[in-house]
């Protein structure tokens, strides 16, 4: 063999260096057969203790029972080790011979290589016959093949008990999960094999704080006890704890079934020295085995009482109190009490366009008082004013959710509310107000709500004679048109609102505005637990906004005596400034003795009465009439700011549709039928508002009767507004009709009429209403003075904006002349034949750049 390595070596491809690496592989093969068995019989015994140990065996056995099986593990382990241990190498003989049977050559090629002579060695002649048989030898070594390894573990293993160790460790694997290496390791741990003379086990299981309910004592387990495990499931809360305490020198372990868990570590209490304690928080069924610990293992089993979601529902239809707050009243129950509740609120489905928007304000969303703290089940009430909120006077979708402490929500249904809207009587603080809700509820009108700022400050000396008036209008006006965030945005709606109370209700809507702050600040506070000082902190500055308050209102009855005049009801409740200080004596009193529910049950009824209270302030409705009538204007109000957006739109969508078909682009137009199902819509509300003022109407005359000639007239007036408004209703037909045929030109000219008739209702309106004021006081309103709803006498005319024009109001300079009512509808007109005009793309350039100039200095 040593001729086999050295002769020819130095060629790579000589036919003795092509031999010696197939006598390489060939013993490499050989080494694998001898060598895989006996590995593969360890690997079986190393997976089978892995297979048990996962399985969880050892934690289900007892100390004595697990030592003796894995002693039984370590002689199988050993056994299987032998062959391992008897290992042999094979040798170049061996391999020359596996080459030899592998290959299938004659003459045995491999071995003759390492023959050699057994005679005649000094023979020349036999000699160089012998060398003549190694070379043919050698030249069969490109043919010689080592195999692959065949161990033939299926003759080793018939039953294939490898592939089932295989089997059970995966599945194993997956089942223990995160206990991987503490299952293994309980296989060494044989505490308990000689138990402690004297230890004890105990357990308990605590409920939530919040069920009230006491602790549960679990059977427990002392020397030389049996195992005493309850006959029936233990019934405790969901979320309870269950803790196992051993004392003694004593460890253990816990096989969880079911619905347990560890205590997370911030749940867990120090235990005391020299314990072993373990923590689990129930979620579901389940059961506990206690190992390691004595001779039996205790098994305790639990059931859990699942926590209810808590049910709320309101009791009756959301109500708009006197002063514009919205009330709720609402039960409520829960098994183990409502810690917290909300209304929330939610726009309804809008139009593709209205999607579009960029609103600055989220749903105005407040939480709700509880009947009392962790109250099972009540009834409570909610006065929250919404009034400041732009989606005051819309329809949104309200939902009432209550929540308990373990998390668990109920909602009750969606209901549509119309959010009470504050009514402003004064036209400059109606058209500030309209402005305010275009920009908060779309920031990109931004650039309209300018426009509309800029108009509002014309001719100052005569529609806005008072300085401060006009100078905060130009201070919005630069600061709308310098905000670069939303939040600018949101300062000047704050603004618009701040500004439109001061114009309307001078400094009541301060006060009253401070009042309700104090009364929310000290509701918190009663909610929270709030020491004593901050209590009389709060107190405080109740009584002194409650006195603003006061002042206040005081000032606007000495403002306006007419309002003294007003019968009261025979059921109206007079409330003296001693009995307000009463009842705050009384929530003071409750709140600092400890009896928080009792306080804010005071301070609700105080909130209550407030929002109740009958003012004198100018404008306020004192009978049911005037209430119905103001509703009636602010609804038709709304619809012509409504007509007025939708003619603009239609106006854009004729200008659009005529650049199309100028370009050759035809097709439907689903904006077209989205702007008919729009008119569709406010013509419908129009005619319902018809029928209610026909009812409303007819209710007067039979109370009434008929007979004096001042009805007479009256009545005679009012078949003029309802035939004005009748005709709008025709009106915005004709536009229906031609959206429908796509003819924009023919739906901005029906609009047009519709916007005009119903402004000439809506004037008609409010002079009716002033004149039955002034009949009800038994005298009309004096020359150039307004009514009692700070509407304009009949006989003044007022500009689009519905300010006043008459010089007699602010003086008695005539020497220039105001623009009449026909002068006005002129100017309408003109302006709606320029935009025509303007949209007219065959004009000349220098047409449309002359109309484009008298647009904008119109």
């Amino acid at each position: 063999m040593d001729d086999l390595n050295d002769q020819g070596s130095d060629k790579p491809h000589s036919p003795r260096l092509i031999l010696a690496r197939a006598l390489k592989r060939a013993r490499s093969s050989l080494f694998w057969e001898r060598f895989w068995p006996a590995l593969a019989s360890i690997l079986v015994a190393i997976g089978l203790f892995l297979a048990v140990s996962w399985a969880g065996l050892w934690i289900v056995l007892p100390p004595l029972a697990r030592a003796i099986a894995l002693v039984i593990l370590a002689l199988v382990l050993i056994a299987s080790a032998i062959p391992l241990f008897r290992l042999r190498l094979p040798n170049d003989s061996e391999g020359l011979r596996r080459l030899d049977s592998v290959s299938g050559e004659t003459h045995r090629p491999a071995t003759a290589v390492s023959d050699a002579m057994a005679a005649n060695r000094d023979d020349p002649v036999a000699q160089a016959l012998w060398r003549a048989h190694v070379e043919r030898a050698l030249l069969s070594a490109r043919n010689l093949k080592a195999g692959w390894p065949q161990p033939r573990l299926s003759i080793r293993d018939p039953m294939a008990l490898r592939a089932l160790t295989l089997i059970l460790v995966v599945a194993s694997f997956f089942a223990a999960s995160g206990e991987r290496t503490s299952r293994i390791t309980a296989a060494f741990d044989w505490r308990g094999v000689v138990t402690p003379a004297n230890f004890r086990v105990d357990a308990w299981v605590t409920p939530p704080l919040y069920t009230g309910r006491p602790p549960v004592m679990l059977p427990g387990l002392r020397p030389g006890d049996t195992a005493q495990n309850a006959a029936e499931p233990v019934s405790v809360p969901a979320g309870s704890q269950v803790v196992i305490r051993a004392t003694g020198k004593v460890t253990f372990d816990i096989v969880r079934v079911g619905g347990l868990e560890e205590a997370p570590a911030d749940a867990k209490a120090p235990a005391p020295a020299g314990t072993e304690e373990r923590r689990f928080v129930l979620k579901t069924d389940g059961s506990l085995t206690l190992n390691g610990v004595g001779r039996t293992s205790p098994v305790w089993t639990f059931s859990a009482i699942p926590d209810r979601t808590p049910n709320i529902s309101l009791v009756k239809e959301p109500e708009r109190q006197a002063r514009g707050a919205l009330r709720l009243d609402y039960r409520m129950d829960d098994d183990y009490g409502v810690v917290e509740a909300k209304a929330i609120f939610a726009i309804k489905d809008q139009p593709q366009a209205a999607k579009e928007r960029r609103p600055l304000y989220t749903s105005p969303d407040f939480a709700l008082t509880l009947p009392q703290a962790r109250a099972r089940a009540g009834v409570a009430q909610t006065t929250h004013d919404l009034t400041e909120h732009p989606l005051a006077g819309g329809t949104v979708m309200m939902t009432l959710t209550a929540r308990d402490e373990a998390g668990n929500e109920g909602r009750s249904e969606a209901s549509e509310v119309t959010l009470p809207q504050r009514i402003f009587v004064k036209p400059l603080a109606r058209a500030l107000i309209e402005q305010r809700r275009i920009l908060a509820l779309d920031a990109n009108e931004k650039p309209l709500v300018l426009d509309a700022l800029d108009v509002l400050a014309l001719a100052p000396e005569r529609f806005t004679p008072e300085a401060g008036i006009y100078l905060g209008l130009r201070s919005v006006y630069f600061d709308l048109r310098n905000a670069k965030s939303d939040d600018s945005l949101r300062d000047v709606v704050a603004r618009l609102w701040h500004m439109a109370l001061q114009i309307e209700d001078g400094n009541v809507s301060q006060a009253e505005q401070a009042l309700r702050q104090a009364q929310d600040a000290l509701r918190q506070a009663l909610e929270r637990g709030a020491s004593d000082e901050e209590l009389k902190k709060l107190m405080d500055n109740l009584r002194a906004a409650m006195d603003k308050f006061l002042q206040a209102l005081a000032e606007e009855m000495r403002k306006n005596p007419q309002a003294l005049s007003r019968p009261l009801d025979n059921n109206t409740r007079m409330l003296s400034q001693q009995d307000l200080k009463s009842m705050l004596d009384r929530l003071e009193q409750q709140a600092r003795s400890g009896n928080r529910d009792a306080a804010k049950q005071l301070l609700d009824q105080l909130q209550q009465m407030m929002e109740n209270l009958q003012t004198a302030r100018p404008g306020a409705p004192g009978e049911q009439g005037d209430d119905d009538m103001n509703s009636a204007l602010d609804e038709l109000a709304d619809m012509i700011r409504k007509q007025q957006q939708l003619r603009d739109k239609t106006f854009k969508e004729g200008q659009d549709n005529r650049q199309q078909r100028q370009r050759g682009q035809r097709g439907p137009n689903k904006q077209m039928g989205d702007l008919k199902q729009d008119q569709q819509a406010l013509k419908d509300r129009l005619q319902k508002l018809l029928e209610q003022l026909k009812q409303r109407g007819q209710g007067q005359q039979g109370e009434k009767g008929q007979g004096e000639k001042g009805e007479g007239q009256q009545g005679e007036q009012g078949g003029d507004e309802m035939g004005e408004l009748g005709g709008a209703g025709e009106a915005m037909g004709d536009a229906e009709g031609a959206l429908g045929e796509g003819d924009a030109d023919g739906a901005v000219d029906g609009q047009g009429r519709a916007l005009e008739a119903m402004r000439k209702g809506a004037q008609g309106l409010a002079q009716q209403q002033a004149q039955q004021q002034g009949q009800g006081q038994g005298q009309g309103p004096g020359p150039g003075q307004p009514g009692r709803n700070g509407r304009q006498r009949a006989d003044q005319g007022t500009d689009p904006l519905g300010r006043p024009m008459s010089g007699r109001e602010y003086g008695d300079d005539t020497t220039v002349k105001v623009p009449g009512e026909i002068d006005a509808q002129r100017a309408r007109r003109i302006l709606e034949e320029l935009r025509k005009r303007f949209g007219e793309s065959v004009r000349p350039q220098l047409e449309l750049d002359y109309i484009e100039r008298l647009l904008k200095d119109f």
